[in-house]
């Protein structure tokens, strides 16, 4: 074989992230040294970031069948059946690591790949989501950063002509130096139109559309396999650059040769560029592959194999095509004047080979890039979960404890966030940004998606395993909230380092409670993303589980939203409260402490309480409802009342403690509002089911009364909820939460 490369020393190996034994599998499996194009190749292939290594033993134990699932995990993007011949694709994944780096590109491309890891499948974006995590609003990065994220995803959603519907924006200390940014991504398709990526046959054309190859993103799955430290800045070049014009062309070009039958697989060019699509649609077509790098586009000169093979330009895809189908899937791309080269072809040798200027270099066997990738058990050092129910300040006034809760970073108004997406572009949004979930019908039907991205990383530290049973649970609760029955989820598992043992059991425990909520609320898994490493300078985030979450709704003329809609409805509180304050934003942002006990999750009674109300929204009796969640049923009102611009007048007698019950967290509530005739008759069945059920007042004025004495106008609360953010981005000094 020749080479004319670096020599692969073991300085060489551990620049490219493999350990000694890593690398001794390697020669093994090869049955000789590796040269520097393999190494860059097994480097990516065997990076935490494709290859899942300390997760993939964990992650087998997640339900993910369920009789509408067509699809789970191990494609691009999972599917589900929502009936009529209809098909939902969707999927989460990070881009941390880069939009820590560059915020702008790094979350623009973050939401590039995820529309490609969709619509690669044959289904074509209709809405978009995301969780972001940044640090303290008092760091200097934190408005710099939100600034870049926000800016990188609405400039890309945006020029696509997808709907960014909705998503999470939260801070905290522990992410001040490795921010969070995931995309989700839902699409439609017709259940007899899926595109899978095994590259199953010999002999079949492979073809290379898109974007001409360069040198950005060398190394980017390899990077968001590591820590960060003081000189992460030095890995801009690891950052791809978008450009959603580009990606525009090819999703319509894509659609295009999809509705012919030339395609026998077709794959994004995501983590590991040009390395891990062909790799992997061979590996999944049980072929081998062979592709010459002298026909791949390129846009820089002097390009080397190495840089070719691990390139994460964005806008490419890799493609098989059914012999003698070229020029047809050729003509097309042409036409959106897009890139289109016949680079290699599928073989019977299971081997993946790789020519330049001539020469073989890289001769690998396909299955040791991905069955033969290590898989560890990695050692895990269980911890007792935090106990204790935490003191607190019984004098403190509670209106003036709401008044300050709704104005603090985490609870404050995303309006300014939101405002920068277009949310209505293809005019099928039913719910906006600012509910429970997003609605966005199924277009020229009368069905429609509901969708949610959710997690509480201050219950997940405390108890990792609660904490994800907690993220399932309030992804469930927030798509029944609307009326819809939740269907899947897809994860998106962001911890530090997994060869910490405590971080490990992070992980390990995270993924159980999500696998025993989804397995008893009838919601499998159905694709996701690990995103490890997660640190800087060894100080870890919280553990942050992020859900994604897709619903359906058979009617959306049924449907409920946040917002009180008439004078005098009765506000009713389904499910019962115990007055939980451990991990709570009242403890933080009025006592300023973060301890105690995360709120326990009974699955059982999430089911119970959720399917109730469900029920009464399908059955149209019932069209106001929010669930209960941060800040406790106090906040959850005055949202309802601040976004209806409808008072109420609300109180509880003989409470023994005030401040539990309006700030607790107690899990598998709801707050609905109904007219008095019906109000009474759902009290009574709430009871005769024996679910806990209490009248808490009536809606009406322009103010929030309580207990007929204490009262704050709604004009008040409102300036003090859309306030934080404006001020926030334009500079303004922040006012001290504590």
């Amino acid at each position: 074989m020749t080479t004319g490369m670096k020599t692969v020393t073991p300085e060489l190996v551990r620049e490219h992230s493999l350990t000694p034994d890593e690398y001794g599998r390697i020669k093994k499996l090869l049955g000789r040294e590796a040269n520097f194009v393999e190494l860059g190749v097994f480097s990516v292939m065997w990076s935490e970031h494709c290859s899942y290594k300390s997760t993939r033993a964990h992650l087998k134990k997640l339900p993910t069948k369920a009789a509408w699932v067509i699809q789970g995990p191990g494609e691009n993007a999972g599917v589900i059946d929502i009936g009529d011949g209809d098909a939902c694709i969707f999927k989460m994944e990070s881009h941390n690591h880069p939009s820590f780096i560059e915020p702008y590109q790094g979350a623009a491309t973050g939401v590039g790949g995820i529309m490609r890891d969709v619509f690669t499948m044959g289904a074509r974006p209709i809405a978009m989501m995301n969780a972001l995590r940044f640090g303290e609003p008092s760091h200097p990065k934190t408005r710099h950063l939100v600034s870049g994220v926000v800016s990188g995803i609405g400039g890309y959603g945006n020029c696509m002509g997808v709907p960014t519907v909705g998503g999470e924006v939260n801070f905290h200390k522990s992410y001040n130096g490795n921010i969070l940014v995931n995309a989700m991504c839902v699409g439609l398709a017709r259940t007899d139109k899926i595109f899978l990526s095994a590259a199953k046959g010999a002999g079949n054309p492979v073809v290379y559309i898109g974007s001409k190859t360069g040198r950005d993103g060398i190394h980017g799955a390899t990077m968001a396999s590591a820590e960060f430290d003081d000189a992460s800045e030095e890995k801009r070049p690891t950052v791809q650059v978008g450009d959603p014009f580009t990606e525009k062309l090819l999703l319509e070009a894509c659609l295009e040769l999809m509705a012919t039958d030339a395609i026998i697989a077709i794959q994004d060019m995501g983590a590991a560029g040009l390395t891990s699509s062909s790799a992997e649609m061979a590996d999944k077509g049980g072929s081998g592959i062979e592709l010459d790098l002298d026909k791949v586009p390129q846009r820089e000169t002097g390009m080397t194999a190495y840089e070719m093979l691990l390139s994460e330009s964005q806008e490419r895809m890799l493609a098989v095509l059914k012999p003698g189908r070229e020029d047809q899937a050729r003509a097309i791309f042409e036409k959106w004047e897009l890139d289109f080269a016949v680079i290699g072809f599928t073989t019977d040798t299971s081997r993946f080979v790789i020519k330049h200027g001539g020469a073989v270099v890289a001769d690998i066997p396909v299955t040791a890039l991905s069955d033969e990738a290590p898989i560890y058990e990695r050692p895990y050092a269980k911890r007792a979960p935090v106990t204790g129910a935490p003191t607190f300040d019984k004098s403190k006034p509670v209106l003036a404890s709401l008044e300050k809760i709704l104005a603090a970073p985490d609870m404050a108004s995303r309006r300014w966030v939101w405002e920068q997406y277009d949310n209505s572009v293809m005019n099928d949004t039913v719910q906006h940004p600012g509910g429970d979930a997003a609605v966005v019908r199924v277009h020229g039907t009368k069905k429609a998606l509901a969708i949610t991205t959710d997690v509480s990383p201050r219950y997940c530290r405390p108890d990792p395993f609660e904490g994800g049973k907690q993220a399932v649970a309030e992804a469930w609760r927030n798509l029944t909230a609307v009326g819809a029955t939740p269907l899947a989820v897809t994860d998106n598992l962001n911890y530090g380092n997994p060869q910490k043992p405590e971080i490990m059991w992070e992980i390990v425990a995270g993924i159980d409670g999500i696998g025993e909520a989804c397995r008893a609320l009838d919601f499998p898994v159905i694709g996701g993303n690990c995103s490890l490493y997660n640190e800087t300078n060894g100080e870890g985030i919280l553990p942050t589980p992020a859900i994604g979450a897709v619903g359906l709704l058979k009617d959306v003329t049924r449907m409920a939203t946040v917002a009180f809609k008439r004078q005098g409805d009765v506000v009713i509180l389904i499910g019962e409260t115990k007055g939980h304050l451990g991990q709570s934003i009242y403890l933080r942002e009025i006592e300023g402490r973060e301890e105690g006990a995360a709120p326990m999750v009974d699955l059982a009674v999430e089911k119970k309480n959720g399917d109730f109300v469900r029920g009464l929204i399908a059955s149209g009796r019932v069209d106001t409802v929010h669930d209960v969640s941060d800040g406790g049923v106090l906040v959850s009102v005055a949202e309802m009342a601040m976004a209806g611009r409808i008072g109420a007048s609300i109180g509880m007698a003989a409470l023994p403690e005030a401040a539990p019950f309006w700030f607790g967290e107690d899990q598998a509530r709801y707050v609905i509002a109904a007219p008095f005739a019906e109000a009474e008759k759902i009290v009574k069945e709430a009871r005769a089911a024996e679910i806990f059920v209490a009248e808490l007042g009536k809606t009406g004025g322009d103010a929030l009364v309580l207990d007929d004495k204490d009262r704050v106008p709604l004009a008040r609360l409102s300036a003090a909820h859309e306030g934080w953010f404006p001020r926030f981005m334009a500079g303004e000094e922040i006012p001290a939460t504590n």
